[in-house]
């Protein structure tokens, strides 16, 4: 059993073949997946996948790096998005500085609505986090998200900030990066995590891992994460599987199995 722990499939990728993807994730052994929002008006969209699905759950909230036309999503719609049972964290949320052109103050007051709404709602967070690690680190600890914890999703950061977001009750979550070659800081991350600490996910559509590099990234995909995790830290893939599949049911307490 594994589950994709952050994927995107309201993405335009996914519309003509869902059910394929959904099937193929199924013949992989791929058990459960958590579909991530990424703006307040593709919501609606990313929980109906959800709502679909019994083996599905999703998030509520609005990228970093998504421009808002002025208009910023309140804490209490924050809060309201994600009162749905489907809804089990919030974000995507976080900071991203790598093509900023601004001083950013913008992205990190949407991140600190963010996480008031994960802390009024009790339900954590998926961070996305780019070229902005202390900054990052900082407002979590400002704004007391340690309450709710969360995940790092699609780890590239360093191992000490790794430790950091360890101790503030942060998962660290592996994509299709760790398998590519030149990927050596995060190869490194990834045999010092402890397995108790760990995910994995696609973030597909993108990111494919190797031997799909270059394709179009889907859920099923996510077992080369881990059988490289597992190759890296030396353990069988089963162990990985059902380590971060533990890990998952732990951090998204709304989520529960699928029957059968």
């Amino acid at each position: 059993m594994l589950v994709d722990s952050h994927c995107h499939l309201d993405y335009p990728e996914f519309r003509e073949d869902l059910p394929g993807v959904l099937a193929r994730m199924s013949a992989a052994g791929v058990t459960h997946a958590l579909t991530i929002s990424t703006t307040v008006q593709t919501f609606p969209a990313v929980r109906g996948v959800a709502e679909a699905h019994a083996n599905l759950w999703c998030t509520a909230g609005v990228h970093p790096d998504e421009r808002s036309d002025g208009r910023e999503a309140s804490e209490e719609e924050l809060i309201a998005m994600a009162s749905h049972n489907k809804v089990v964290a919030i974000g995507e949320t976080g900071l991203d500085y790598f093509r900023a052109q601004d001083d950013c103050e913008w992205q990190r007051e949407r991140f600190r609505r963010h996480i008031r709404a994960a802390l009024a709602c009790r339900k954590p967070l998926v961070i996305h986090t780019r070229e902005a690690g202390d900054d990052t680190l900082r407002i979590l600890r400002e704004e007391g998200a340690r309450q709710v914890g969360g995940v790092m999703h699609c780890f590239t950061e360093s191992l000490p900030f790794a430790v950091a977001s360890m101790e503030l009750g942060f998962r660290i979550s592996f994509s299709g990066i760790v398998t590519f070659k030149n990927a050596v800081a995060v190869k490194e991350v990834a045999r010092a995590v402890p397995l108790d600490a760990m995910l994995v996910e696609t973030d597909s559509p993108y990111l494919a891992p190797v031997p799909h590099r270059g394709k179009t990234n889907e859920p099923s995909f996510v077992r080369h994460v881990a059988d490289e995790v597992a190759r890296l830290k030396g353990v069988p893939v089963e162990s990985v599987a059902e380590a971060t599949t533990r890990n998952f049911f732990g951090l998204f307490s709304g989520a529960r199995p699928a029957p059968g």
